[in-house]
This record gives C-alpha cells, structure tokens and sequence, in this order.
C-alpha cells in the first residue's frame, strides 16, 4: 500500500521542544500551529503553500531524532503488508507506529494531504526547500533496509550520482520528501535519518541557516553539513529546489 503522502517528525528531547521548534520555523518560515495532544506535544510547522509535509514532537524521554508517517488510507491494513515486510508493532492508536528492520520508527496515519509546498525565494535571490530525508543506515544492515524501504513504499530505487554510499527512492509526481538511503561507515546499531536541504546557492543558504543560529559541522563537494543549536545534524545539497534532482 504506498504512501500517498511522508510526513517528517523532528522529535524534540524535552528540555529542548521549545528552542527547537523556533530555529526550525524560523529557518522554514513556516509557521507553529496551535499545540495538541494530551500533553500540548504536537504541532505541525505550516508552510505559505501547499499542504503541511513537517510537524513536531516533544519526547516525554529520549535525545533528539526524526520519524515519518506514511500517510495511506488504511493504517491497520498498510501496517500488517509492512510486519510481513520485517517491520515490527509498536503500538495501534488508530495510527499505528511501527520499527522498521533496522530499528527506525515510523508510523501509518490516515490523514489526508496533497499539493507539494514550492522553494522559497530568499531577498537575496536564491531559493531552498526542505525536500529530503536521509535514512543513515549501518553497513551490515544497509541491504535489508533499503529492500524494505524501497518495498515499502513502491517507490523504484535509483543509484546516486554523488557517491555509492547513496540510493536514492524515487518519489512520485507530487510527494513533499525525498527519501535517500545513505551507508554509513559503522557496521552496527539502529537506523536514524537527518533532514537535507536543496537550494540554488549553497554558499548563501548557509550562511542564512548560520545567521539563525546553526554551525558548520563539515563541507564536502556537493553538500554542507550543519547543527542546529541543539546539536540535531542536518544538511546542505546542490540539489534543485523544483526537482530534488542535482544541479
């Protein structure tokens, strides 16, 4: 049952939702709706356009990290194909969250979203998107994961021009996020997944993202590695904003 829409979830750990949530709208400009949830734990970051493709959490424990929900029409239904795929149960709220092979949470939501918010123009003349998240996959699980991944979404796997250490899956006409599946050097431990930015200068996306507050972490050919201020690691492609696709 492929998704119909991908939510990213930054989780925040509690004692740093509040900053959290700031630098991220801020960096977006995409607004905080009102908080919800039995504990005012929830809110969506609302962009100009288009359908709202980021929300955020706080943790009641735990250090900062990134889940997805995998919007489909029948969550109960989605979630078993993925338990036959190798996820594993978590919990069923009517929404079911579930651990992927490698240890990465996501969840089945039956809400309903379209039209893929657009690149914002900044004054100076260059635009970015949020578009894509990295699933950052051990080395001794990278094949199960990505066989799971591309399985579950239906989405065609497609090698990257970049580096072999990335494939990316490639998303339908309309789809917010970007979903790239990147090896890591270390052979062992859970799944996790950073978000990445395309923009058309990423010399001048940076330093607007360091004028909020982030620092640089690292500069490669080809993207910028980032932090925000609660150390939560992020990047900076040369991707296009429109397309997702390299510049």
């Amino acid at each position: 049952m492929p998704p119909t829409w991908i939510t990213a979830f930054l989780d925040f750990a509690p004692d740093g939702f509040d900053d959290g949530v700031r630098f991220w709208s801020a960096l977006t400009e995409y607004d905080v709706s009102s908080r919800r949830g039995d504990a005012d734990e929830f809110a969506t970051l609302v962009p100009g356009d288009g359908a709202a493709f980021l929300r955020v959490q706080r943790l009641e424990t735990g250090a900062d990290r990134i889940h997805l929900d995998l919007h489909v029409e029948a969550p109960r239904a989605a979630a078993d194909d993925a338990i036959d795929l190798g996820a594993t149960e978590v919990a069923d709220h009517g929404y079911v969250v579930l651990r992927s092979p490698g240890g990465f949470t996501f969840c089945f939501v039956p809400h309903r979203a379209s039209t893929r918010p657009g690149p914002t123009a900044w004054p100076d003349g260059h635009s970015s998107l949020l578009d894509q998240v990295c699933l950052d996959i051990p080395a001794s699980s990278y094949e199960r994961e990505s066989e799971f991944w591309r399985d579950l979404t239906g989405w065609e796997e497609r090698a990257s021009s970049v580096s072999t250490e990335f494939h990316s899956l490639l998303r339908p006409e309309g789809h917010p996020l970007r979903l790239l599946l990147q090896r890591l050097g270390e052979q062992t431990g859970d799944v996790r997944a950073h978000l990445d930015w395309a923009t058309t200068d990423r010399s001048a996306e940076t330093a607007r993202h360091v004028g909020r507050g982030a620092a640089v972490v690292a500069v490669h050919e080809g993207w910028t590695v980032l932090a925000d201020p609660n150390g939560r690691v992020y990047c900076i492609t040369d991707r296009k904003p429109a397309t997702g696709l390299p510049g």
